[in-house]
C-alpha cells in the first residue's frame, strides 16, 4: 500500500510540475488527459494512505491539534482567495499553493506515521517547488477595482467555515475527531 500512496504523490506532484513546465503537454492531452490523470493519482493516494501499515515517524506533541485545527481554518481560507476576489486577492501570487503549504503542515503536526510524512510532506514539498517555478515570471498584479474587496473576504469567510465544518464532519465519521487537541 505505501508503494501505492508513493505513485499517488508522485504521479499528482509530476503532473502539476508538468503542465508547469511544460505546457504543450498539456495542450496535448487535453482537459480530458489531465483530469484522468489526475483521477488516478488521487484514486492511489486515497487508496494507499488508508491501506498503509502504522509505522511510527516521530510522536505528536500532545494537545498540538488545536493549533491543527486553526491552521486548517486559514489553509481553507487560502484557498478560496482567487475565487472570491477579496482584498488578498491582488496581494498574494499563489493563495491556494501557500494554503497547500499551510494544510501539509498542519497534518504533519498531528500525524507522526510514515505514511502521513509521504502524503502530506511529499504535497507540501511540491507546492513550494511550485511556488518556486512560478514566481521565476514576472505577475502583473491583478487590478484590485477588479474585485470584491471586503465583500469577497465575507464570501471566502463564509464558505471557509461551511467547508471547515463538512471536512470535520467527514473527519469525525472518518474516526479522527479534530476537536479532541490530541489524536491517537
Amino acid at each position: 500500500m505505501m508503494a501505492m500512496l508513493i505513485l499517488g504523490v508522485v504521479l499528482m506532484a509530476g503532473a502539476h510540475l508538468a503542465m508547469r513546465l511544460s505546457p504543450g503537454l498539456k495542450v496535448r492531452l487535453g482537459r480530458p488527459g489531465w483530469g484522468a490523470i489526475l483521477a488516478v493519482a488521487l484514486v492511489l493516494i486515497v487508496l494507499g494512505y488508508r491501506g498503509a501499515a502504522f509505522t511510527p515517524v516521530y510522536d505528536p506533541i500532545p494537545g498540538i491539534g488545536h493549533l491543527n485545527n486553526l491552521m486548517m481554518l486559514v489553509a481553507i481560507f487560502l484557498f478560496g482567495v482567487g475565487g472570491t476576489k477579496g482584498t488578498l486577492w491582488p496581494r498574494l501570487r499563489n493563495p491556494m499553493l501557500i494554503g497547500t503549504v499551510v494544510w501539509a503542515v498542519a497534518h504533519l503536526l498531528v500525524n507522526g506515521d510514515l505514511a502521513s510524512v509521504v502524503l502530506f510532506g511529499g504535497l507540501g514539498l511540491w507546492a513550494v517547488m511550485q511556488i518556486v517555478l512560478i514566481d521565476r515570471d514576472p505577475w502583473v498584479r491583478p487590478d484590485p477595482a477588479a474585485g470584491r474587496g471586503l465583500k469577497g473576504d465575507l464570501m471566502n469567510l463564509v464558505g471557509t467555515l461551511v467547508l471547515y465544518g463538512l471536512i470535520a464532519g467527514v473527519h469525525i465519521w472518518l474516526g479522527h475527531n479534530p476537536f479532541l487537541g490530541t489524536y491517537a
